[in-house]
């Protein structure tokens, strides 16, 4: 797992799409940008990411629908998901654990450096 660097990011923001690509390009990490998820279910069942950086609040398929479906699939509910929000209630940020996020952040509270540095910790993993 350590050798696929590819990371789907699933934000329909394009400042925070465009900005979050370009870094990790910038680090040697492969990315791709999609802005809702029924696009990610499609690009995870086609290239299998090691892991996906999603925002919940999309439109279409928001990102708990898809978290929930990531993970009810097989053969993708090994990929490790960061959820990167602007909701910050408890209620969410638990729902999100209980549907098998790997970490909750919300975007208010964290510099896009720090994660791009949870992104490649959880990568080296």
């Amino acid at each position: 797992m350590a050798e696929n660097k590819f990371v789907l990011v699933v934000e329909d923001d394009p400042f925070y799409s465009n900005i979050y690509k370009a870094k990790l390009k910038k680090e040697g990490i492969d990315a791709e940008v999609v802005i809702n998820g029924d696009a990610a279910m499609t690009i995870a069942k086609q290239r299998k990411p090691a892991l996906i950086l999603m925002d919940l609040i999309m439109p279409g398929k928001d990102g708990f629908a898809t978290l929930k479906e990531l993970k009810a699939d097989q053969t993708l509910a090994d990929i490790k998901v960061i959820v990167l929000s602007n909701l910050s209630q408890e209620e969410d940020i638990r729902r999100v654990k209980e549907l098998g996020a790997s970490e909750y952040l919300v975007k208010a509270n964290i510099s896009i450096s720090e994660v791009i540095g949870k992104i490649k910790s959880n990568l080296a993993v």
